[in-house]
């Protein structure tokens, strides 16, 4: 009888994993959107831990992040209208190719660092729109990172459990 249900185990396994798709990878672009060596604005953006180089160029407005497609590479919406946005507000989407190359952190915070970058190399290719850009605060750094854990305590501010006896 335990022999049974050894191979019935055996067997609905076999079933879920054949069932089981496996998860599509996001293709990687490779070199068909290369950076002009003349021609080309460039800029540097920070947000918490990440750091993000942008290069952007004229072109059609095509957007590689890591050398992805940016909606592969960031999956959420509001954070691809975030990187987008200097972009958008400038009305200057589909006039320029944009590439991507950021590290460290999390989504949120390359999107941050991106958004930044962006925005600076913005500025380097048309000093015109500073004011826009500055009304808007993409050229500021947000100067928030993690705190530390302090020692006797949970976390950064936590404190241990109170125990009355």
């Amino acid at each position: 009888m335990a022999e049974t249900k050894v191979k019935a185990t055996k067997s609905a396994t076999k079933s879920a994993s054949k069932s089981a798709k496996p998860v599509a990878k996001a293709k990687s672009v490779k070199s068909d959107l290369k950076i002009p060596q003349d021609g080309s604005f460039y800029g540097t953006g920070r947000r918490k831990s990440s750091v993000a180089r942008v290069w952007l160029f004229p072109g059609k407005g095509r957007i590689i992040m890591n050398n992805l497609e940016l909606k592969d590479y960031i999956c959420r919406e509001t954070l691809v209208d975030v990187v987008l946005s200097p972009l958008r507000i400038l009305k200057l989407d589909g006039k320029y190719d944009v590439k991507i190359f950021s590290k460290g952190g999390g989504l949120t915070g390359q999107a941050g660092a991106a958004q930044m970058g962006l925005a600076r190399a913005i500025l380097c290719a048309d000093e015109n729109f500073r004011k826009a850009l500055r009304e808007h605060s993409f050229l500021s750094r947000d100067t928030r990172i993690k705190e530390r854990k302090k020692y006797g305590k949970r976390g950064a501010r936590k404190g241990p459990q109170y125990r009355k006896r």
